[in-house]
């Protein structure tokens, strides 16, 4: 395979005269089309995101401490010195996340301050040529993901670059180097740049998602997006984009929070992060508990989106403790309880039952998620496709159950009190399969007012 990515960053030199300019012919896609290119990502639930770059060795945040002006550039980028991967096993990195039940992953190619992690050709800035490290890290990442298999593979890629100069802004409290205006061609050639790199990744690795980032600097034309999205579906034309792209992406990125109420977005993830930062820092020990992890994922589900969990491995390549055991005990649950994750839709609204819920794909079971321990029974409004069986998902029990006040001439359907007994109560996050007589309908009402009385 790396004769293959030679050959490919070879041609991809070819390449880097390309205008971003260039008119490209877009194809239609039907709604139909995109649903099965989003297929996998509908079904996916759980990615990986790694940030990893000269930041990692720990003392300041990706990127921003340049735009902020908490540090010098220079101080910043002679972090380069000290990104060594010394340690880096990506063999290892790729178990921990299939061990996690992640169903794809995102890597940081390049973040904000223009350090890429492979080989480019299109530039001058990398772990290969400016690094303690030496060496294309990306690639043995990538291989190793495509050797083990079971995971898709995403790239993230910053649109801006700070240090760059030909790009035209620096930081918070300005000035710009240039107004892209006033100067056409250097923008152009900032342009060109980007997407010569675009290219390689493109064409070196053929990724099945890309996350951009750093879009909110320019309009969509500025970047010339629509052509960048066109050079990228020529060669790659299943790949995925996130919404980061200005209006051209396929889905949308909420940021450090799970959403309140359901996305009006067909599809969505919400990236978060492990404790309080993207990359490694040695100061940051605020680590959410695994538990909160957890609820987080089964809330995103109960949303119909995916949980996008990030981990920042420190520059010598090894991953903080906390977050290998955070992905290990998020693993071990979603193994026992398989049937409820992956096969799953967004469950119905809240007011129903005291817990998070999903439906499977035929609509004729509603699986309950109850992070507590209930007290006696768990009560469940609004069913008007009756109940034929409970199971406790992940072991061998059925529940029994008591429909109450199911009157024959009211609209509004009984309430269902499903015993669950302490001795079937997950440690974490127990999951009820509610199996149904048919596919689910739900009363919504207020309630009736009874005009007589049938008794």
């Amino acid at each position: 395979m790396k004769t293959t990515i030679t050959i490919a960053i070879a041609a991809a030199l070819m390449a880097t005269s390309v205008s971003c300019g260039t008119a490209r012919k877009e194809s239609f896609e039907t709604p139909e089309q995109k649903a099965g290119r989003m297929e996998w990502f509908s079904q996916a639930k759980l990615g990986i995101f790694i940030h990893w770059g000269i930041y990692s060795r720990g003392d300041w945040g990706e990127s921003w401490p340049i735009y902020n002006k908490r540090v010098s550039m220079e101080d910043y980028m002679a972090q380069k010195a000290d990104f060594t991967a010394a340690n880096y096993n990506p063999e290892e990195w790729v178990s921990l996340i299939r061990e996690s039940g992640a169903k794809y992953t995102v890597i940081t190619s390049k973040h904000h301050d223009g350090v890429a992690l492979w080989d480019t050709r299109a530039g001058d800035v990398s772990t290969v040529k400016s690094c303690a490290a030496g060496r294309d890290v990306l690639t043995p990442f990538v291989e190793e993901v495509r050797r083990q298999g079971g995971l898709k593979l995403g790239l993230y890629y910053s649109l801006i670059d700070w240090p760059r100069e030909d790009y035209p802004n620096i930081s918070r409290e300005g000035p710009q180097k240039y107004d892209i205006k006033d100067d056409p061609d250097k923008w152009q050639h900032f342009c060109d740049f980007n997407f010569a790199q675009m290219k390689e990744l493109n064409d070196t690795y053929h990724p099945d998602l890309y996350w951009f980032d750093g879009d909110w600097e320019f309009s969509s034309e500025e970047w010339r997006a629509p052509e960048l999205v066109a050079m990228l579906r020529e060669t790659n034309p299943g790949v995925i984009l996130n919404s980061r792209i200005q209006g051209n992406g396929d889905y949308a990125t909420p940021e450090l929070g799970v959403p309140v109420v359901r996305p009006q977005d067909q599809w969505w993830e919400t990236c978060m992060t492990i404790n309080d930062s993207w990359g490694y820092q040695k100061r940051d020990t605020d680590f959410k508990s695994n538990i909160t992890l957890l609820r987080m994922l089964v809330n995103c589900m109960s949303l119909g989106g995916n949980l996008l969990l990030d981990i920042g491995p420190r520059a010598d390549g090894t991953i903080p403790q906390e977050e290998v055991d955070a992905l290990k005990y998020i693993g071990r649950w979603v193994k026992k309880h398989e049937e409820a994750v992956y096969p799953t839709r967004a469950g119905i609204p809240d007011g129903h039952v005291q817990g998070y819920t999903t439906l499977n794909q035929t609509g004729d079971v509603l699986y309950v998620y109850l992070p507590y321990t209930p007290n006696e029974s768990v009560e469940v409004k609004g069913l008007k496709t009756h109940i034929k069986n409970v199971r406790v998902v992940g072991t061998d029990r059925t529940l029994d159950w008591k429909l109450y006040n199911d009157i024959s001439w009211s609209e509004v359907p009984g309430v269902y009190y499903i015993n669950v007994p302490e001795d079937v109560v997950d440690e974490d996050i127990t999951v009820l399969a509610l199996e149904l007589e048919g596919p689910l309908e739900l009363y919504r009402g207020s309630g009736q007012v009874m005009s007589f009385n049938n008794y």
